[in-house]
C-alpha cells in the first residue's frame, strides 16, 4: 500500500510539472587544491550516533587553481585535522536544484611525499642493485604498462577476465624474466615454469570461486563498480584476475630460484642423474616454499588486519560464522589459491628445468 501510494504521488507529481522537471540541473562537483590560511575554530564533537569523537574545524582557506583560483572561503571541517599552510584538496558542490554552493575537505596532498618516497626507492635499487635493478625497474614499468593498457581495457571492453588475466600475467611474466636475467636457456625454463603454474593456479581459482560461491563483492570499491559499470562486468571474475596477478610476484622469485639451482647442481655435479638433480633441487625448493608460503599467508594477513581486529576484539559472532563470511572467505580463498600455485611451481618448474638444461647422458653416482 506504502508503495502504491508512494508511486501515485510521483506520477502525479510529475504530470502535474513537466517543465520543471525538464529544467532540472544536475548538480556540479569540482576538486581543486586549496591551502589552509587560518584554523579558526578548534574542537572535539562527537560524531554522530557513534561513542567516537573526532576533531571538527573551522578554516579559512585560499584556492589555488581552476576557475576559482585566488578566492577564499571558510569551510567546516570534520574529515581530518589540517594545519595553517597545508595543502590539500578542497571539493566545490554546486546544486543543480537552487545553485547552493558547499565546500568539503576531500584529501590532503600526498603527491609531494610520494614523490620522495618513488625517487628514495629507484635511487636504493640501482645503488644496491646495479645492473639488475635496472633491468627489475624496466620488468616494473612494463608490467604495469601490460595491467594498465591491456588487463584493465580488455576487462572494461567485457572480455572474460580470467582469459584476460592469464595472458597479461603470461606477458608479465615474459617480460619480467628476459628483462631482468637475459635470453639464457636458464630463464626459458623459468619462463615455461611460471606459465604452466599461472594456468594450473587460474583453473584452480575459477573452481575455488565456484565451489565457495564467492561473488566479488567483499569490497565498497566493488560495488562502486558494479555500479557505475552498470553491472556489465563480470566481478567474480575480477576477483579471479586479483588472485593470479597478486601472486606473480612469489611465483617469479620461486620458479628463477629453481631453474637457477638445477643449472648450477647440472654443472658442479656433472656425474649426477637427472633424477638426482630433479632430487636436490626440490629439496632446495621445499626450503624456499616454507619461507615464500609464509611471506604470502603473512602478507594477506597484513593487508587484512583492521579486519581481524574489528571481528576478534569487536565483534560478536562466532568463529564460524565469521569465516563464512565473503570478506573473510575471500581472504582465505585467495591465500590458499595463492599458496597452492606456489608450491606446484617447485617441482614443476625444476622438471622442465632438469628436461633441458641436465645432460641426456646419465651416469653412476
Amino acid at each position: 500500500m506504502r508503495f502504491a501510494f508512494a508511486t501515485l504521488i510521483s506520477l502525479a507529481l510529475f504530470s502535474a510539472a513537466p517543465a520543471f522537471a525538464q529544467e532540472l540541473v544536475p548538480d556540479t562537483i569540482v576538486t581543486a587544491k586549496a591551502r589552509v590560511i587560518e584554523v579558526i575554530s578548534r574542537e572535539e564533537r562527537y560524531v554522530p550516533g557513534t561513542p567516537v569523537q573526532s576533531w571538527y574545524q573551522k578554516i579559512r582557506v585560499e584556492i589555488l587553481e581552476g576557475a576559482e583560483a585566488g578566492k577564499e572561503v571558510v569551510v567546516e571541517n570534520d574529515y581530518l585535522e589540517l594545519l595553517p599552510g597545508e595543502i590539500f584538496y578542497l571539493t566545490h558542490y554546486t546544486s543543480g536544484l537552487d545553485a547552493t554552493d558547499y565546500y568539503a575537505v576531500d584529501e590532503p596532498y600526498r603527491l609531494p611525499a610520494l614523490g620522495v618516497l618513488f625517487a628514495l626507492f629507484v635511487a636504493v635499487v640501482l645503488f644496491f642493485g646495479g645492473k639488475q635493478g635496472l633491468r627489475g625497474l624496466l620488468s616494473l614499468g612494463g608490467s604495469l604498462f601490460f595491467i594498465l593498457f591491456l588487463l584493465l581495457p580488455g576487462i572494461v571492453q567485457g572480455y572474460p577476465p580470467v582469459l584476460v588475466s592469464m595472458l597479461v600475467a603470461s606477458f608479465i611474466v615474459v617480460l619480467g624474466s628476459y628483462a631482468t636475467h637475459g635470453f639464457t636457456k636458464t630463464t626459458s625454463t623459468a619462463v615455461l615454469g611460471m606459465i604452466g603454474t599461472v594456468i594450473i593456479t587460474g583453473l584452480l581459482a575459477y573452481v575455488s570461486i565456484a565451489l565457495t560461491r564467492l561473488s566479488g563483492f567483499s569490497a565498497d570499491e566493488t560495488i562502486y563498480l558494479n555500479i557505475n559499470s552498470g553491472g556489465s562486468l563480470d566481478v567474480a571474475g575480477l576477483l579471479l584476475s586479483g588472485m593470479l596477478i597478486g601472486t606473480l610476484g612469489v611465483l617469479y622469485d620461486a620458479a628463477i630460484g629453481q631453474s637457477v639451482s638445477v643449472e648450477e647442481l647440472a654443472s658442479a655435479g656433472s656425474h649426477l642423474s637427472r633424477a638426482e638433480v630433479y632430487r636436490r633441487a626440490v629439496r632446495i625448493g621445499r626450503e624456499h616454499i616454507g619461507a615464500l608460503v609464509n611471506t604470502l599467508a603473512i602478507a594477506y594477513v597484513g593487508a587484512s588486519l583492521p579486519l581481524l581486529l574489528l571481528f576478534y576484539g569487536f565483534g560478536t559472532e562466532s568463529i564460524a560464522l565469521s569465516l563464512n563470511r565473503e570478506i573473510f572467505a575471500t581472504e582465505l580463498v585467495r591465500a590458499m589459491v595463492g599458496s597452492i600455485g606456489l608450491v606446484l611451481a617447485v617441482p614443476l618448474t625444476t622438471a622442465i628445468a632438469v628436461r633441458f638444461l641436465v645432460k641426456k647422458e646419465e651416469h653412476a653416482t
